[in-house]
């Protein structure tokens, strides 16, 4: 929502997609989407990827000197803005901003205050899909894992759930809406508790697989 938000605004021409990936699992860190996932992803929308590496448990300082060092880079470039699809958490945004005030840089965050039921909707009237993969089990029930972003799913939150999982309660994996060129097809695969996470696997599919989305 954020880039699509950014995509419309004349102020503002996108250099690049921008995230990390855990090294030895080849995953995205935290969502632990593939990696064959995020390229096929980001090839749809059309911008180039900077995946920055970090090790599994990767210490704070580490995290930070190699996004300092990726920042850096784009910054070289003539790039001095950095945006961000954080909605409400204040001290995160506060994190990111000096991180990159540091460096002589700016952080964007173009749905920011937004309520988050309204953006649940404008998520789906957009026509955006996605599927959950990662639930956190001790705010949200593991039966959410590998589920479709619908109505339903929104409607079968508990009370106390931010419908857009601002607070952690669950993460995503967007295969379609108005920023791809086409939708990514997946297919859901294991679905696995480890480090007090549960994960469900997305699948890509290939040449003679059975087509579908994820249920």
């Amino acid at each position: 929502m954020a880039l699509h938000s950014l995509l419309q605004d004349p102020q503002f021409e996108v250099a690049a997609l921008l995230t990390t990936v855990t090294e030895g699992f080849e995953r995205i860190s935290m969502h632990g989407v593939r990696r064959e996932l995020l390229r096929l992803q980001a090839d749809s929308i059309g911008l180039p990827l900077t995946e920055v590496r970090i090790p599994p448990e990767c210490p704070n300082s580490l995290y930070e000197s190699r996004m300092a060092e990726a920042s850096l880079r784009f910054r070289d470039r003539g790039i001095h803005h950095f945006a961000f699809g954080d909605i409400f958490l204040r001290d995160l945004r506060a994190y990111r901003e000096k991180n990159l005030a540091q460096l002589d840089m700016l952080a964007l965050f173009p749905i920011w205050d937004i309520d988050t039921r309204q953006l649940a909707a404008r998520f789906i009237d957009h026509g955006f899909r996605a599927v959950t993969v990662c639930i956190d089990p001790n705010k949200l029930d593991a039966s959410f894992a590998g589920r479709q972003l619908d109505a339903s799913f929104f409607r079968d939150l508990p009370p106390g759930i931010d419908p857009c999982g601002e607070n952690g309660e669950f993460h995503t994996f967007v295969f379609d809406g108005p920023i791809f060129r086409s939708p990514i097809l997946v297919r859901t695969g294991q679905v696995e508790e480890r480090d007090s996470f549960v994960f469900c696997d997305l699948i890509p599919i290939v040449e003679g697989d059975q087509k579908c989305s994820p249920e």
